[in-house]
């Protein structure tokens, strides 16, 4: 298995594993899932099983203005692909930090009327996905 250096995505990681384990998930990190949409490896930071259900999870740091706001629109894409082609029941991007300027926009299912059938990839606020990890609601 190849690891990524991924920041300050791997603290954001760390505060989202012991909710999955309270909730009763397995999960195995920084997992290289095949090819991304348009060439190119996908790896995901999570992915998560609770009985048979595997699920997919994303994870997006933005503590000041920067990049990672632009990046959500192709994850989701990426991620719609990873769905069909593999055995994973959902998969969910979870936004961490205070400095998203389309937080609303994406957790409110902003992207949907430009991202048709994307409804398999759940956006969620960090806060959000934590309490459903916790209560093993995913």
């Amino acid at each position: 298995m190849v690891r990524r250096d991924t920041g300050t995505g791997a603290v954001l990681e760390q505060m989202v594993l012991p909710a999955l384990a309270k909730g009763g998930y397995s999960y195995k990190s920084q997992i290289h899932i095949g090819k991304r949409f348009g060439g190119g490896s996908h790896f995901v930071d999570i992915i998560a099983e609770k009985g048979d259900d595997r699920f997919l999870i994303s994870m997006k740091w933005q503590q000041v203005s920067g990049t990672a706001e632009q990046k959500v629109p192709f994850e989701v894409i990426c991620l719609e692909e990873a769905l069909k082609t593999g055995d994973y029941r959902r998969a969910f991007i979870v936004l961490g930090g205070d400095g998203w300027k389309l937080r609303a926009f994406y957790v409110g299912g902003g992207l949907n009327e430009y991202l048709k059938g994307s409804g398999n990839v759940q956006i969620l606020t960090l806060e959000a996905f934590v309490a459903r990890a916790n209560n093993g609601k995913l």
